[in-house]
């Protein structure tokens, strides 16, 4: 991984091979947006939130990273990064969701806003699922 940090700004860019939210999640942050991300990624599993649970869609070409946002929040002491992305495969056709997990193909670049004063809190919900509470602190 290879990262550059400016007051809040953080730019990463991951390489091929690397676990793209396993690296994300060693960037270590409590709170902030990931603003956007390009690149390319294969082994993609992306889910559908059925409003119960994830139902997992995978694609196991390489494709290209078009699209790439999300947070960085805490769950109790745990650590959670919410993302979603949308990738191209070779034909051009699109497809996308929340990230269950990829694998960096080629490269991975990633902008991300690290927030100071706001906290991002996940909290679970009577769905199955987690929402953001955001708050000032």
């Amino acid at each position: 991984m290879i990262r550059a940090r400016e007051g809040n700004d953080l730019i990463v860019r991951l390489a091929d091979g690397e676990d793209l939210l396993a690296r994300l999640a060693e960037v270590a942050i409590d709170s902030g947006v990931i603003v956007g991300g390009i690149g390319m990624v294969r082994d993609a599993r992306l889910g559908y939130w059925n409003g119960r649970a994830y139902e997992e869609h995978r694609l196991v070409e390489a494709a290209e990273l078009l699209t790439m946002q999300g947070n960085f929040a805490t769950s109790g002491e745990e650590r959670v990064i919410h993302c979603h992305v949308t990738v191209a495969k070779r034909d051009g056709s699109v497809f996308g969701g929340h990230l269950l997990g990829a694998t960096v193909a080629n490269t991975a670049e990633i902008v991300i806003r690290v927030l100071e004063g706001i906290r991002l809190e996940r909290r679970s919900q009577p769905s199955g699922g987690t929402a953001l509470y955001p708050s000032v602190g």
